[in-house]
């Protein structure tokens, strides 16, 4: 009956949203920031759907353009306004005589796909021209955002397949069953392409931005964790219960209350973001947390009732019966003994480790150019840069100014004044709620998104804000980036401490303990803090990225911590069961050797998942899985493994102040004892709950 209903509501789910697509647009500004003002006015002004597209041609080796090539370049006017309906530009001939730029209008829409094959039709074009000895390189707006969209072509696949390979390899490991695995796999891939759909129509309805890669990351890695813990439990419980639909029965009953808390915790850590100014940030909050809300409800709804169906025979050939000798975490708790025997040693040596990792963050910048975000070459950035040495670096990527038309003589003449500009000029009028609007483009000397392009930027908007009833606005790409950085900072500044208190009011709730959240916090905060350090080292060494992109270290610290207080949701809450009868210091070693297996193994599965992230072509999206990666590594084989527990042994007791030790408590209280409480290697934390 449980299948049966399960069933029914992923018919009834994909029948409401499976025509829902995914909402478009990716706005990188506040919409409240100036360059977002200036953008919503200049969409106002007539051929605001117009786009400039750049033709940039050079001799191969580098050689000195010939009266020949110059003749052939010029022929290729009429080949440009042929494709994009307007009116080219006349070859300008750079200084040195290297290299020719031709620019036209090109009208762009809302369809990104339509705007790609324009694009690609224009190159098709520039190519089946005569040509010898010559490069051209299309670039400009437009045909960045065609790379962009033909870059993704067919990456959501990849990374659906990577990610459905990574889990079914790593859950073959697990269960040592050619069956098993087929299951949660089952049940999460379900899972994933309902979210999909469910986001989807949420993010339509609410106008909100996201990337759906991530959230399909999340809901496997979180969705394959919770399905790790239920059936390590269930494996248990089938060792010591002949009726295996009991065991079933009494395993949801021990995981469920741990997977709710680590769930809820994960969920309030992403909602969060609603409070973001980025959209995207903002708006992969809410999605994400729809996401994991269907990845609980799979795992605890429908994967029991399938499993209990199944039998124990699923986890042939090695299938687990009553009487049979429970396995023993002999290795996790031979380290949990080393560990409380000499807490101050494994203390000093974790936090260590940890030290040396954030030292990665020595020399970290933030934010990438429109070159550096994308991990594959492309034309329009490989032309860009061609563009770059050839010309006024700013001259692909100009700012634009909206000011009243009165003031627009005054505002020119200040705007000329700023050190960095080339030229001003006025290039449309219009009338918005009766002020008269004159747009001017400025051209800078500087490289868009490189320091000094930034800073010019900021220069620029001091010099025409001080133009009496000007009401100008500086807008433009690179604007776009100032803002952009702007307010991912103010982001991180707001959202981690919002993020703390969440798992701070969790952990407070979950161990009616003070100290022990505070500690556990701390510990955490430190542990994210390592993981971004060395992941950026790791991006500048390995892979050549200079700096991190500017939603990475918020988006990296949010799952750090958040994923991390999961794990420690799992250990801890164990620990405090295991103290009833052991004591805080050797019931923590003897959670870390009952729960070892089963969250390490939850750990790696986790952080493969995240490193699939790098087959997508956005550089953010691979230092994004880079950092999370590396950091559930960290997190589960020495955070959990051995500072949590140093920790532990250090402050003893006290760690439950201001309420009683679990020992003293059950003394006090002459509770008895679980005598079915073990230390399997599949244990979950849950075990007492």
């Amino acid at each position: 009956m449980s299948i049966a209903l399960a069933v029914l509501a992923f018919v009834a789910l994909f029948g409401l949203f499976g025509r829902a697509d995914a909402p478009v647009g990716n706005d990188a500004a506040p919409s409240t920031s100036e360059s977002s003002q200036a953008q919503a006015l200049l969409d106002k002004f007539p051929g605001s759907s117009e786009q400039a597209v750049l033709a940039v041609v050079t001799r191969d080796g580098g050689q000195t353009l010939t009266e020949a090539d110059q003749t052939a370049i010029a022929g290729l006017g009429s080949v440009i306004s042929d494709q994009t309906g307007h009116d080219a530009t006349p070859p300008i001939i750079s200084d040195d005589g290297r290299a020719a730029v031709i620019q036209s209008p090109l009208t762009v829409g809302e369809d990104t796909a339509a705007n790609a094959q324009n694009i690609k039709d224009l190159r098709a074009a520039i190519s089946s021209e005569s040509l010898p000895g010559l490069t051209v390189q299309v670039t400009g707006g437009p045909a960045f955002g065609a790379d962009i969209t033909s870059s993704f072509d067919g990456a959501n696949i990849t990374l659906l397949l990577v990610t459905i390979g990574i889990v079914a390899l790593l859950l073959i490991i697990t269960y040592r069953s050619p069956v098993l695995w087929l299951i949660p796999l089952t049940v999460v891939a379900v899972a994933d392409q309902i979210a999909g759909k469910v986001t989807s129509a949420v993010g339509t309805a609410l106008e909100l931005q996201f990337d759906t890669g991530i959230i399909s990351v999340l809901v496997f890695g979180a969705g394959t964790n919770y399905a790790l813990l239920l059936i390590s439990r269930y494996r248990e419980q089938l060792l010591v219960t002949d009726n295996h639909r009991e065991a079933m029965a009494i395993a949801w009953r021990k995981t469920a209350p741990a997977v709710l808390a680590s769930n809820v915790t994960v969920v309030l850590a992403l909602l969060t973001l609603v409070f973001a100014v980025i959209p995207g940030t903002r708006g992969l909050g809410i999605a994400s947390a729809v996401g994991l809300l269907i990845a609980l409800a799979a795992v605890l709804l429908v994967l029991p009732p399938i499993l209990a169906v199944c039998g124990r025979r699923v986890f042939w050939p090695f299938v687990p019966r009553p009487g049979q000798k429970k396995q023993y975490g002999k290795m996790w708790g031979a380290v949990a003994q080393k560990v409380v025997r000499r807490p101050v040693v494994a203390a000093v040596a974790g936090f260590a480790l940890l030290a040396i990792m954030a030292t990665g963050l020595i020399g970290t910048s933030i934010g990438l150019t429109q070159v550096e975000k994308f991990r594959v070459a492309s034309e329009s950035a490989t032309g860009l840069t061609t563009l770059s040495e050839h010309f006024p670096a700013g001259e692909a990527q100009p700012m634009f100014i909206v000011t009243r038309s009165a003031q627009a003589a005054e505002v020119t003449a200040a705007a000329e004044n700023v050190p960095g500009v080339v030229r001003v000029s006025s290039i449309g009028e219009t009338t918005v709620g009766g002020d008269a609007l004159t747009k001017l483009m400025v051209t800078g000397e500087p490289a868009p998104g490189t320091e000094a392009s930034l800073t010019l930027v900021e220069n620029l908007r001091s010099a025409v804000h001080q133009v009496d009833g000007a009401n100008a606005n500086v807008g433009g790409a690179v604007a776009t980036d100032v803002d952009a950085r702007a307010g991912a900072q103010k982001d991180l500044l707001l959202i981690a401490p919002l993020i703390l208190a969440v798992s701070f009011i969790v952990l407070m709730l979950l161990l009616r303990s003070l100290v022990a959240p505070v500690i556990l916090l701390a510990v955490n905060l430190v542990s994210a803090v390592a993981a971004i350090g060395a992941g950026a080292w790791l991006s500048r060494v390995l892979f050549d990225q200079p700096s991190l992109d500017l939603q990475v270290p918020i988006l990296a610290f949010l799952f750090l911590v958040a994923l991390g207080i999961d794990y420690t949701i799992f250990l801890v809450h164990r620990a405090k069961h295991e103290a009833v009868e052991h004591g805080t210091k050797q019931g923590m070693a003897r959670a870390v050797a009952s729960t070892g297996g089963v969250i390490t193994s939850a750990g790696i599965v986790l952080a493969a998942v995240f490193s699939a992230l790098g087959v997508l072509p956005l550089v953010t999206l691979g230092q994004l899985g880079l950092i999370v990666g590396l950091g559930v590594i960290v997190d589960t084989l020495v955070v959990r493994t051995i500072i949590v527990p140093s920790m532990f042994s250090l402050f003893g007791d006290r760690i439950w102040w201001p309420g009683e030790s679990p020992e003293r408590r059950h003394d006090a209280e002459h509770v008895p004892t679980d005598t079915n409480t073990d230390l399997s290697v599949g244990a979950t934390p849950a075990a007492s709950s």
